[in-house]
């Protein structure tokens, strides 16, 4: 599998989460190198649980996963990461909350898509729930609260969910899911349909064998109820 080197990815990088707000190049890049700033997902308030917490080892930097304007659809890309629902427990997830930053621009997000997947050896699989142009709560600077639609029933397995925000390059930039530096479970996926960014990486592939960046998994929170 080719690999995006960081320094052919240079040219469109970003400035910082907390940078410029101006797109300063004409394409958009695939990895967000921050300055050492670290975000804060949201915390849990109210009744609902946290079913899962992915939120610690904040590495700083993140991948774009995000659903561009038509000029750019060659563009379009999608980080996943996966989780266990523990043995004799069933989950109602109820809302994702997830560590981001905004690149090449300030944003904000229009709204974002929400996938949940089977696990199919080791990878995404078989679409359980599917939610597109959810309208989250944005923190100002890209961490996203957002409440689903329709509560998501998983019994105990692996599984595997994605975010995507819905942003136009040439009005807000990019939006990356930012990264930890670390690995939980199975390594982080991600794909590439229109092969834009030249990684060959057409469907989920390891996102470290895609975009050469060294980090880990993603940040995120699973809330809800568990039965």
């Amino acid at each position: 599998m080719q690999k995006l080197s960081l320094l052919a990815a240079a040219a469109a990088l970003a400035l910082s989460a907390a940078g410029s707000a101006h797109a300063t190049k004409a394409t958009p890049g695939a990895v967000h190198v921050g300055n050492g700033v670290k975000v804060q997902p949201f915390v849990s308030k109210g009744a609902m649980a946290v079913l899962y917490d992915q939120t610690a080892n904040d590495s700083g930097s993140g991948i774009v996963s995000q659903n561009f304007e038509a000029t750019y659809d060659a563009y379009d890309a999608q980080a996943a990461d996966d989780f266990v629902v523990p043995a004799g427990a069933s989950w109602r997830i109820k809302e994702v909350d997830v560590g981001g930053a905004y690149f090449n621009g300030s944003g904000p997000a229009v709204s974002e898509n929400v996938t949940f997947y089977k696990d199919k050896k080791g990878k995404p699989g078989a679409v359980v729930a599917e939610f597109m142009e959810v309208s989250g709560v944005d923190n100002g600077s890209g961490s996203l609260k957002i409440k689903l639609p329709k509560t998501v029933r998983l019994d105990a397995g692996k599984y595997w969910v994605s975010v995507q925000a819905n942003m136009d390059f040439s009005s807000g930039g990019e939006w990356a899911w930012e990264n930890q530096s670390t690995v939980e479970g199975k390594a982080a996926m991600w794909q590439n349909p229109g092969d834009g960014f030249g990684s060959g990486c057409v469907k989920y592939a390891n996102e470290d064998s895609c975009v050469n960046a060294g980090l880990g998994d993603h940040l995120f929170m699973l809330k809800g109820k568990s039965k």
